[in-house]
């Protein structure tokens, strides 16, 4: 990186989510930005994520961003290899590599109160920005349990989102660890090949059958002759799905008859009443998240697999150990654990305007404001943050919304400062940072919708749900009520912070000067703000609400 390098804008990582801020970015007219990726080719978890099997549940036609339509998606539901194929398409597709710095991880980004600007270092150098876009995503970072005796194992072990391709699992004994989206997949991929396959399964998932085909080449003619039918055949599998969420959200009970689907579904592969009765869920459906496969159920009823009712608890030497007692001999062990999703360790490193990190001012549960904006945390948001992600359908639908909330966010701070200048000149002169009481107000209104819906009212334990129990992962609505509540920025919930000389627009209360004691005017804005009207006086109302 250049020496003193500046940016308007620095967005973290290169998924859907970062690939997507890029694409919004050059669209609005902006280039002076960075897509900063600690890895060496893009795609986020698309890439990490390579494991035998590895497949979307949602369908290829609405798991595709809304500007830049696929009609040569190969199948119903695409694979790994052609989700990856198509995010390095629009890479190249809307120019953005000459954006993106590979293999610069984050390593501290921090707000500079004094110059109103992040600063960032990384593993390839150090720059700064006035807006930073944090596209990590929720499943980019593997957990592992911790487990005795797990480092002396003899043999390979190894998370599903890093799987080792060199490892040759012929005729070895496997243990597999989980039954989430990976696990499930993992397992019908393997069961062909390994000797023995012992799943460990802490608790049954709901599996509904996937019903996945080749897409034809008429089909794919019809779409690339008449790019109409895309659009039609997205909004149709869009349709579909905004009218399945009242049943997550408002009436868990109805979806008893989804249920009675699964229970079919297990029984057609399923003819053994013990294995049945060890596979069969004591919630209910959609509490956790619902599984689609129709080779899983077949792959554990056959004679090489064997399915132990409990987590793993112990290892010694090479022999695993269930909490039940039962004792596996195993040559490798393959975790599908999931993901730091409610503990993100990018927030141990971002420090904002009290001098504390992200996850420090989390420690409480993750809350953003609009899934965005985190207050103390000025000119910083998040793409698929808390409370953003679905239970039913495409996360694109989510990022897309948080895009236009994005590009509305850049367009205030026009308005409200100087326009930015080369190497940062006239830029960072102005910023906005959440009200707590704008965020307390919408994580409140949140989590008061959330209480009805079947992921608190379902009776399970699931990844939504932090250490306190709290759900602070899941959008407890449709994705049209979030494109609304994300269509404008509202200035009313935020605070501008000013350097001393911009000239702008003013907006009344919550107005600061970068050149005061940070902490001290920080003390003092909050005191103002928070029995300050809910609109400040000419601010722009959003359109939607929670």
């Amino acid at each position: 990186m250049a020496e003193h390098e500046h940016v308007r804008v620095a967005v973290i990582g290169s998924g859907f989510g970062g690939l997507g801020a890029a694409v919004r970015l050059r669209r609005e007219g902006i280039t002076d930005f960075v897509v900063l990726e600690r890895a060496d080719s893009v795609g986020g978890t698309w890439r990490d994520n390579s494991y035998p099997g590895c497949a979307c549940d949602v369908p290829s036609h609405l798991y595709s961003f809304s500007f830049a339509p696929n009609p040569d998606w190969p199948r119903t539901f695409s694979g790994q290899r052609h989700i990856r194929s198509y995010l390095e398409h629009v890479t190249d597709l809307f120019g953005l590599r000459r954006h993106i710095r590979f293999d610069s991880e984050v390593k501290l980004m921090s707000w500079d109160a004094e110059n109103l600007r992040w600063n960032i270092e990384t593993t390839r150098g150090s720059l700064s920005a006035d807006v930073v876009v944090s596209a990590t995503g929720p499943l980019s970072d593997p957990k592992t349990p911790e487990i005795p005796g797990l480092e002396s194992f003899p043999g390979k072990v190894f998370h599903s989102a890093r799987w080792d391709h060199d490892y040759d699992l012929r005729g070895k004994r496997v243990a597999m660890v989980g039954t989430g989206a990976s696990a499930i997949q993992i397992v019908p991929a393997i069961q062909r090949e390994v000797g023995r396959l012992t799943l460990f399964q802490r608790t049954p998932p709901w599996v509904m059958p996937r019903v996945d085909r080749a897409i034809s080449g008429a089909e794919r003619w019809l779409h690339r002759s008449v790019p109409f039918t895309t659009q039609l055949r997205r909004g149709l599998l869009w349709g579909i799905r905004e009218l399945q969420v009242q049943a997550f959200t408002k009436h868990p009970d109805e979806l008893g008859m989804v249920e009675q689907l699964a229970r079919r579904n297990m029984a057609r592969a399923i003819k053994d009443p013990a294995l049945r009765a060890k596979l069969t869920p004591d919630y209910r459906i959609g509490c956790k998240r619902i599984l689609l496969s129709s080779e899983y159920y077949p792959a554990l009823a056959k004679p090489n697999v064997d399915v132990v009712a409990s987590g793993l608890s112990e290892i010694r030497g090479s022999t695993v150990v269930a909490a039940d007692g039962t004792e596996v001999e195993v040559d490798a062990i393959i975790f599908g654990t999931g993901f730091h999703v409610t503990d993100m360790p990018i927030a141990e490193r971002v420090v904002g305007a009290e001098g504390v990190t992200l996850a420090e001012s989390w420690k409480s549960g993750m809350q953003v404001l609009r899934g965005a904006a985190a207050a103390g945390f000025p000119n910083w948001m998040t793409i698929i943050g808390p409370n953003t992600g679905l239970g039913n359908s495409s996360m694109i639908l989510m990022i897309e919304s948080q895009l236009n909330y994005m590009a509305d966010y850049l367009r205030q701070l026009d308005v409200l400062g100087v326009p930015p200048g080369p190497q940062g000149t006239g830029g960072g002169r102005t910023a906005l940072d959440a009200r707590p009481a704008a965020v307390e107000d919408w994580n409140r209104k949140v989590q008061e919708r959330m209480k009805r819906t079947v992921w608190n009212t379902g009776g399970c334990t699931s990844w939504y749900l932090d250490a306190s129990g709290r759900n602070t992962t899941i959008w407890p609505g449709t994705t049209s009520e979030f494109r609304r509540a994300t269509r404008r920025v509202d200035l009313g919930e935020y605070e501008v912070l000013r350097k001393p000389g911009a000239k702008g627009v003013g907006v009344g209360a919550g107005v600061k000067k970068a050149d005061e004691p940070a902490r001290a005017a920080k003390r003092s804005a909050r005191a103002t703000d928070e029995s300050a009207p809910a609109h400040a006086s000419g601010a722009q109302q959003s359109e939607g609400t929670v």
